[in-house]
């Protein structure tokens, strides 16, 4: 092989390293690559600045669970830059259903003193069984909860299931990055947890920069197992031989939808103490089924 065709070859194959490996810090808009087997069955790249597509997307409003300082609104999601950009501000904002002298978590202040959104494909988008990766960066600041998050379409919580594909808050003060799965046991609203907590010193002792960084969670989902991975390191699994419910009912045998949201408080410490706005950025979502 001559100088100049060793050159060309050698310029071509970096210029293929470089469109398979898209810049950590940076969204990508690079097409949805090509998995071995599977076809993509949805995504939503996020590159249209606005609202998220009101047909694949819907809110949450209010003080919604796990007695959460935010107060979820539309006024904090929006699609910019080639991201979808959830914020989290310290701000105060009435809560409408306050009750003077309400013993209910969701009733009894009559202010929030924080915002931020939750959003999720219930009702437009659910699947059964695949690969689901989403590219993201989070905020590691202290109160954040960034989750990315599946609920089964029926059966309620926690008989429907849940699968934490990325949940992100501070355990003792530590900041810690987890990968859970739940599902019912014999008590109302008592949930059976198979889960995985990794705290955020693993990956920035090796990189100081992670935190900066865009990261992919995965999930590969089938009929007999599901795992979780980061950055193509395998971080939680479970058989599906074992997350059944006490009626017998199994609810990773049933279709399940996406929630993205950044909750405030609660677990993911004082927010307080953070800076503000708080910022979690998800740069796509990639559904693939088996062909």
């Amino acid at each position: 092989m001559g100088k100049s065709s060793l050159l060309i070859t050698l310029f071509l194959f970096s210029a293929s390293i470089c469109a398979q490996s898209p810049d950590p810090f940076k969204p990508d808009y690079g097409s949805p690559r090509s998995v071995p087997g599977m076809k993509l069955a949805w995504n939503d790249e996020f590159n249209t600045d606005g609202k998220p597509d009101p047909l694949s997307w819907r809110y949450e409003h209010g003080f919604v669970r796990n007695r959460e300082l935010q107060w979820y609104q539309e006024e904090n999601v929006h699609c910019r830059d080639g991201v979808l950009l959830i914020e989290g501000r310290r701000e105060k904002v009435r809560n409408p259903g306050y009750i003077p002298g309400s013993q209910n978590w969701q009733t009894s202040r009559e202010y929030a003193d924080y915002t931020s959104a939750s959003i999720q494909t219930r009702g437009f988008r659910q699947w059964q069984f695949g690969r689901f990766e989403i590219r993201a960066r989070i905020d590691t600041a202290h109160g954040a909860w960034p989750a990315i998050w599946t609920l089964g379409v029926s059966h309620g919580w926690p008989s429907g299931g849940e699968i934490d594909i990325m949940e992100f808050y501070r355990i003792r003060e530590i900041p810690t990055i987890l990968a859970n799965f739940a599902w019912g046991t014999d008590k109302p609203g008592v949930a059976k947890w198979d889960d995985l907590k990794k705290p955020l010193s693993d990956f920035t002792e090796n990189d100081p920069d992670w935190a900066r960084k865009f990261h992919i969670w995965r999930m590969d989902w089938d009929s007999d197992s599901i795992c979780l991975s980061l950055d193509d390191q395998l971080i939680n699994s479970v058989s599906l031989k074992v997350t059944i419910n006490p009626d017998g009912y199994n609810p990773f045998m049933q279709p399940h939808f996406i929630l993205l949201n950044l909750a405030l408080g609660a677990l993911g410490g004082d927010p307080a103490k953070g800076v503000f706005p708080i910022k979690y950025e998800v740069d796509w979502v990639r559904i693939y089924q088996k062909k």
